[in-house]
């Protein structure tokens, strides 16, 4: 039974040692998001930075976008930051 338990440790150990290395693979640069956040403000519309993640195609995915006048979306913008789709929410 230990080692089993000890298997189990090791493996959770190394999950929890790569998962960092793994997330950073998707991390948003802070330049995309300050790019994003020049790109919102023209169109009246506004986005937490902890809200945007990189799509597997290379682009942004938005969630919980708030505009002006107009409500809240999930936005999907291709790596030059145009907008690909829009989901009012």
């Amino acid at each position: 039974m230990t080692t089993t338990f000890g298997k189990l440790g090791a493996l959770a150990l190394g999950l929890c040692l790569a998962a960092p290395a793994l997330a950073d693979d998707h991390a948003v640069p802070e330049e995309a998001k300050e790019q994003i956040a020049a790109k919102l403000a023209d169109l009246r519309c506004e986005v937490d930075p902890d809200d945007i993640e990189m799509t597997d195609e290379g682009g942004y995915d938005l969630d919980d976008v708030i505009c002006e006048g107009t409500g809240q979306f999930d936005i999907v913008l291709d790596a030059e930051f145009n907008e690909v789709s829009r989901r009012a929410e």
